[in-house]
């Protein structure tokens, strides 16, 4: 079952996205060649708590850190720690709040310093992939239509899905129904209807879309060590366009016209 929110529900949920945004916009500023990803983490773990809410992902089925952030090929569930940011290299951060019972999560993809032209190109394609899915999860569309949209998107870039993450429903849980997949599938799914409310998560790398799983037993790398970008937002699903929970003025993505 799909649940169906109140607008009580969602607006808890919207408060918890927006400490989610927040920790995304000072995050954002700190992100310079030298400074850990261990450095980055402990900075967010106190911007959560400050804010009075909860780092959703620390203990998380065992995950030790309160941020995934994962770097250059590392494609998702990077482990923040002593790594050294280097200039070139493109940073994914993923942040999760748990507030009054309700969890807020993004995710967004940024660059450290001037990047290629590969990783600039993996990184707006992936922006407009879930630019074009909040686009798709709109009330009478189905689940699929989401996933159909960022593989359009992708086709013909040279670039390849990861496909064995997926975006989620999210609420009370972290992971709640439905599963959303990142690519075109034979089957539609469930219809939408407003009220639910998603956490979608395009993830695209410039290379082969095979996964590996590090010694750590979380950080996920692409299969030929090419980079690659990952950006979610948490939406709810309305009559006309998605309500984008997690959006700021301060830093934009997954939101080009």
């Amino acid at each position: 079952m799909i649940a169906i929110r109140t607008e009580n529900e969602i607006d808890i949920l919207r408060q918890a996205n927006q400490m989610v945004a927040k920790v995304h916009v000072a995050l954002a500023r700190e992100v310079a060649p030298g400074v850990t990803t261990g450095d980055l983490d402990a900075y967010a773990h106190e911007l959560i708590l400050g804010m009075g809410g909860e780092p959703a992902f620390l203990g998380y089925q065992g995950f030790p850190k309160s941020t995934c952030i994962s770097v250059d090929e590392v494609i998702v569930h990077g482990v923040p720690g002593a790594r050294k940011l280097r200039e070139g290299e493109l940073v994914s951060i993923d942040v999760g709040v748990r507030y009054e019972g309700y969890v807020g999560d993004a995710a967004v993809t940024l660059a450290c310093g001037e990047v290629d032209e590969t990783r600039r190109r993996v990184m707006e394609v992936t922006d407009r992939a879930l630019s074009e899915a909040i686009k798709a999860a709109k009330a009478g569309n189905h689940v699929g239509d989401i996933g159909a949209a960022v593989d359009k998107v992708c086709k013909g870039t040279g670039f390849s899905i990861v496909r064995c993450f997926t975006g989620h429903g999210i609420g009370e849980e972290m992971h709640e129904a439905p599963q959303i997949l990142n690519f075109k599938s034979r089957q539609r799914g469930p219809k939408l209807k407003p009220g639910m409310v998603m956490a979608i998560e395009p993830m695209i790398t410039a290379g082969v879309y095979n996964v590996q799983i590090l010694s750590d037993g979380w950080s996920a790398v692409s299969g030929d060590g090419k980079p690659s970008a990952h950006f979610e937002h948490s939406i709810a699903v309305r009559d006309g366009q998605a309500e984008v929970l997690s959006a700021t003025p301060e830093l934009v993505w997954g939101q080009s016209q």
